[in-house]
Formats: C-alpha cells, sequence, structure tokens
C-alpha cells in the first residue's frame, strides 16, 4: 500500500522538470523520491509551489519517466548534506554521494544545504593572508580569509591549473596544518580535467586536508546547481562548528549559470540579459555571500572562484554579477599566456579590495602596500610605454623610459610567470625589491626615503 501523501498526478515533463497536479501538501526545497515504471529511485527537489501545483527538479533527470506510472514521494525535509571531519580526504559527487570507492561517509550530521542566514551583525570584517603561492596574488592581490575572490579566465587559459595549484600550495601564516582546509567543487567538468584535479592533490599530499565534490560533464546538469552548496555546507560546518580555515575552490561557476538558464528555460520562465533568469544575480549571491568570518568563532570561509567569459567579455553577465557581489577579481591575459608566461595573471586590471585589511593583521611585512605600489606604477609605465614605442619607435625614449619598458619584460618573466613553482610570501616580496634595483631612488616615487632606507638597512637594496 502506497503512502497516503505520495503523489501520481505528473501532468507535464520539460528537460530536468517535472510539474505535478493537486501537490498543496508539499513545501518548496522538500526533497523528494521521483520513482519512475522500473522501481528505480531518483533523488529531486521541490522548486516551486503555486496553490495546488508543483514543480520538482530530478537530478539524474527525466528520461524514461512515464506520465502514467512516475510517482512522487516527498520525504517532508529539506535538502540536506553530510558534513563533518570524516569528509576530509574524501571525493564525491555533485550531490556529496562517495565516488572515489571509499567506504560509506559516517558524517557528523546532516545539514540543510542552503545553509543557515547569517546576522550581520555577527559577521567579523575578513583579515589575515592566505598564501597561496602565486606571487602575483600575495604580492599584489592579496587573497585575505573570509574573502570571496574570482578568477576571470577566457576559453582554453589555464584556469584549472591555477586553481588546482593553489589548492595544493596554500597555507595559513602561522595556523597549524591541520586547522587549515580545502573543499573543491567542480561543475561540467570532464573526467580528464577530474582526474587531473585528482592527481594533483593525490600527488601533491594535499588530498588528506580537501573534499572534492565533482559534477562532471555527462552528469545531469541539473545536478551542477546542487554541487555549489552542498561544498558549501560542508566548509561552513568546518570553519564555524570546528573551528578550521577553509579555503573553497569552485570551478566553473559559468557551468553553473548555464545549468540555471537551463532550468529556467524549462520553467518558461521570462528571460534576461543573453538569455539568463533575471534572479541571477540573487542566486550568485546566495552562493557567494556564505564566506566570511563569524564573531567569536576562530575559523574562516573565504572562497575563490574560477568564471569563465565568454568570448573574453568582462561585461558578460556572469563575470559582470559576479563582479557586483564580490571583492576584486584577478583577470587571466590572453596575450600572456601566448607568451607562455606562468600563471598568465594580468596584474593591471586584477584588483583585491580587501588587501590592506589582510597585510595589516600579520603574515606579511611593513613594506607591502608601499612596494605592491610601486611595483604597480612601474609596470603600469612600462605596458604604456610599449604602445608608444609601436607608434614612434623606441629611439624616442629617454634613458628612464628605456628602464621602464626593461623592467615590465623582466617583471613578467621572472615576477608573473612562475612555471609552476611557489614562493612565500617573502620571497615574492624579496623577489619585487630586487626587480626594483634597475630604477634610481628619485625614480621610486610610490616608495617614502624612509622605505627605501629600511631597505638598505636590512640589505634589500644596495
Amino acid at each position: 500500500m502506497k503512502p497516503l501523501r505520495e503523489l501520481q498526478t505528473v501532468r507535464y515533463v520539460s528537460g530536468p522538470l517535472l510539474f505535478l497536479d493537486r501537490a498543496d501538501h508539499f513545501r518548496s526545497g522538500e526533497e523528494v523520491e521521483v520513482v519512475d515504471p522500473t522501481g528505480t529511485h531518483r533523488r529531486g527537489e521541490v522548486l516551486e509551489v503555486a496553490g495546488s501545483h508543483a514543480v520538482i527538479e530530478v537530478f539524474a533527470g527525466t528520461a524514461g519517466l512515464d506520465l502514467d506510472t512516475t510517482f512522487v514521494r516527498p520525504s517532508g525535509e529539506l535538502a540536506r548534506a553530510a558534513v563533518g571531519r570524516d569528509l576530509l580526504g574524501r571525493m564525491l559527487d555533485g550531490t556529496g554521494t562517495p565516488r572515489d570507492g571509499g567506504p560509506p561517509l559516517l558524517p557528523d550530521e546532516l545539514r540543510d544545504v542552503n545553509g543557515a542566514p547569517l546576522n550581520p551583525v555577527a559577521r567579523n570584517h575578513p583579515a589575515e593572508l592566505i598564501q597561496t603561492g602565486i606571487s602575483a596574488i600575495d604580492g599584489l592581490n592579496c587573497l585575505v580569509r573570509g574573502q570571496k575572490l574570482p578568477i576571470f579566465s577566457g576559453f582554453g587559459l589555464p584556469a584549472a591549473e591555477l586553481a588546482a595549484l593553489i589548492a595544493t600550495e596554500a597555507k595559513v601564516p602561522g595556523a597549524e596544518s591541520d586547522a587549515f582546509a580545502v573543499v573543491f567543487a567542480a561543475m561540467g567538468i570532464t573526467h580528464r580535467e577530474a582526474s587531473y584535479f585528482r592527481e594533483r592533490l593525490a600527488e601533491s599530499g594535499a588530498l588528506p586536508r580537501t573534499v572534492m565534490y565533482s559534477s562532471l560533464a555527462d552528469d545531469p546538469a541539473i545536478e551542477r546547481l546542487l554541487t555549489p552548496r552542498v561544498a558549501l555546507t560542508a566548509a561552513e560546518y568546518l570553519a564555524f562548528e570546528l573551528g578550521m580555515h577553509v579555503l573553497v575552490l569552485m570551478t566553473d561557476m559559468t557551468n553553473y549559470c548555464e545549468a540555471l538558464r537551463e532550468v529556467a528555460t524549462a520553467r518558461e520562465e521570462v528571460p534576461g540579459r543573453r538569455g539568463f533568469p533575471g534572479y541571477m544575480y540573487s542566486d550568485l549571491a546566495s552562493i557567494y555571500e556564505r564566506s566570511g568570518r563569524v564573531r567569536g568563532r576562530p575559523g574562516s570561509l573565504t572562497q575563490l572562484l574560477v568564471v569563465s567569459m565568454p568570448d573574453d567579455d568582462i561585461t558578460h553577465p556572469i563575470p559582470d554579477l559576479t563582479g557586483y557581489i564580490t571583492e576584486g577579481q584577478i583577470v587571466l591575459s590572453r596575450a600572456l599566456h601566448r607568451q607562455g608566461i606562468a600563471p598568465p595573471i594580468d596584474v593591471l586590471p586584477s584588483l583585491s579590495r580587501l588587501m590592506n585589511a589582510g597585510i595589516k593583521k600579520g603574515g606579511s611585512r611593513p613594506d607591502h602596500r608601499a612596494l605592491a605600489d610601486q611595483l604597480y606604477a612601474s609596470y603600469a609605465r612600462g605596458r604604456e610605454l610599449r604602445r608608444l614605442v609601436a607608434v614612434v619607435g623606441e629611439a624616442a625614449l629617454s634613458d628612464e623610459d628605456r628602464k621602464s619598458l626593461r623592467f615590465a619584460d623582466t617583471f613578467e618573466a621572472h615576477y608573473i610567470g612562475q612555471a609552476g613553482k611557489t614562493r612565500s610570501v617573502t620571497e615574492t616580496l624579496d623577489l619585487g625589491w630586487t626587480l626594483l634595483q634597475v630604477f634610481d631612488d628619485a625614480e621610486l616615487k610610490r616608495l617614502s626615503p624612509e622605505a627605501l632606507a629600511e631597505a638598505r638597512k636590512t640589505g634589500l637594496r644596495t
């Protein structure tokens, strides 16, 4: 005998969605079981309830479902995910089910994947650095505990390699190694990319402190909408309940937004810019704003997000809306990539709005801010002169201009370019002083006489 709440009133199927009648006892966000004609159970979630009608998203897709024989069984509970220290070292699919062949999970508890609202008064301001090992980030666009910082990348650029390098090499200066964890959420990646991430994590020895969620390209697209929320639920528990510093790496948010558009189209919603739903801003905000720090608790949750830009267009709706919500951006350059510079980070349009807060609270040196300003100014001047040389030729340049031109080339080759090797924050700052040796003191207008004198005293400048 079927439970009384079980429904067999599917009237319409569109893409990954089921439309039900007489479903007034369902509630939005509730988990359901969809049973197909063969008796196979599929997980689903209630997207919307309007009167006696409900919309169900089926995570495994709707292929093979029959209107007359398919029935839906509500669970009475919201979608939940396993959380706990036991997840560290595991590889899971986008819904939180193990895909590494290991034993079943032994979670501390199950939590709502949508998280709980955080009182703004309880938020603590992001502070203190996370050392990524990448000089273009650690030196000029620091990642700060509790920050959300996107990586804007064109298709074909090595954003995945950069994300993997940070996942394996990131550290929290001054924190114990077991107090730092990485939660890696991959959406719409290929089997080759998934294998690459697994191998990098295993080879580096970072796997025991990492939880990896992956929704592959041949998995149902609807699963991509759940992946970041499941990953953040696990990260929130590690950060705010267990007191760990958690870095959440998510790639690729463009695949997530494409899945969001697919669901909106199936629901026959009025499209917004480039066909994306009008609520995409608030949907992305519900993910990004789960980062931060909580007063009175030692842990932190930091997000580093990969966002692919179609046609390298930073004004595309996905990077555009992401930039409004997050605190800066790291931009990858196709021109630097063609020159063989890795990672090809273009530091001029890149920005970290919380850098000053990070370098004031330890993990860095007093000369960090002024040195970063001088490196940025000198490199910007060199880039400007490259355009001038294309018009008037190098013979028209002054000796000071030629120094700036050479500095730009050296800066790209040796400071931005790292060829897969990582540097500590101290090594990054020391390298910056070394590159500035080409200039006389009078040409370093962003450095005070006191800073230059201190650099000579410590041997950083000769």
